[in-house]
């Protein structure tokens, strides 16, 4: 399942990223590593998310939140 499709107040599980590497090493660098636990806060438009990560807030755009493969997770991050 891509990022992009879950729902807002859900979390889930990072399997893998299939980014540039620099926009994958920089998400990496703010803790969005595999098996990283991130919870949807907010939906803004087509694919573009704010995202909970290890205490912080980020916005993906739909570019970044179509190429993040996930898993579906219990509870919130």
């Amino acid at each position: 399942m891509l990022l992009k499709d879950i729902e807002v107040g859900q979390s889930c599980v990072v399997e893998r990223m299939e980014l540039p590497f620099q926009i994958q090493r920089r998400l990496e660098a703010l803790g969005m590593t595999r098996r990283a636990q991130v919870a949807v806060v907010n939906r803004k438009g087509r694919g573009i998310l704010i995202v909970k990560l290890r205490g912080s807030r980020f916005a993906l755009g739909e570019q970044i939140t179509r190429n993040i493969m996930v898993s579906k997770a219990g509870g919130a991050a």
